[in-house]
């Protein structure tokens, strides 16, 4: 079943002679529980592709569908609620609110949408990200694997169609970095949870299930590592 579709997708920032294309005509799709893993150079336009995808910035042209969604087909109200309830983001630098308990961040996307929280999923969560022991703690009274750890936990918390990675390890050693690929191929084989990870590393990228290569915009290889 497919879960993503990118059709044409192109980004253009500035004019004229000034003019840069993020993301050129870009088209592929995604199945559910597909982990993918997306590589390319600094300026590729991985990120560009990512913040699309995931609603956060609006293509110059093109269509993206998540679970039958036409992305941007949506006012901004609409778009809000697909962002929260829809795509889980997980960021480098962690984005955690400092004021925040462990507890309170991972929970915030269901808070911030007006729903109860599903404790008996919180709880999954708190065991499996290894939290249990840190739920009252601040993002600054934790190291940088387990603010990682709170990251992803937020970002399942609301069970998304598809869950974006944005270099996940890129702030992490080699050690927190396995531990946090672990448990994104984990949450992928225990929830069926699609996931899009962008690595620079292609240590990291060989873990997914396929790798799509991106330069100057444009896919140059979709090559799939496992099936």
């Amino acid at each position: 079943m497919e879960i993503l579709r990118v059709e044409d997708l192109t980004k253009v920032y500035g004019k004229g002679a000034n003019e840069v294309h993020a993301l050129d005509h870009v088209s592929f799709s995604v199945k559910k529980g597909e982990f993918t893993a997306i590589i390319g150079s600094s300026g590729s336009g991985k990120s560009t592709l990512l913040h699309l995808i995931g609603g956060v910035d609006r293509p110059t042209s093109g269509k993206v569908y998540v679970d039958g969604t036409d992305v941007y087909a949506q006012n901004e109200d609409a778009l809000a609620v697909f962002r929260r309830r829809q795509v889980g983001l997980i960021y480098q630098f962690y984005n955690l609110i400092p004021v925040l308990n462990v507890r309170e961040n991972i929970t915030l996307p269901v808070l911030m949408d007006g729903r109860d929280v599903n404790e008996e999923r919180l709880e999954e969560l708190l065991s499996v990200l290894k939290l249990k022991r840190r739920e009252r703690h601040l993002p600054n009274q934790l190291s940088g694997g387990q603010q990682q750890r709170v990251s992803i936990g937020r970002a399942l918390m609301n069970a998304p169609a598809i869950v974006l990675a944005d270099e996940p390890t890129g702030n992490l050693d080699s050690k927190n970095s396995q531990e946090i690929m672990q448990l994104l191929r984990y949450s992928n084989e225990k929830y069926n949870q699609t996931m899009l990870v962008i690595t620079h590393d292609e240590n990291i990228a060989l873990q997914a299930d396929r790798i799509l290569s991106l330069e100057d915009g444009r896919i140059v290889k979709d090559e799939v590592i496992r099936r």
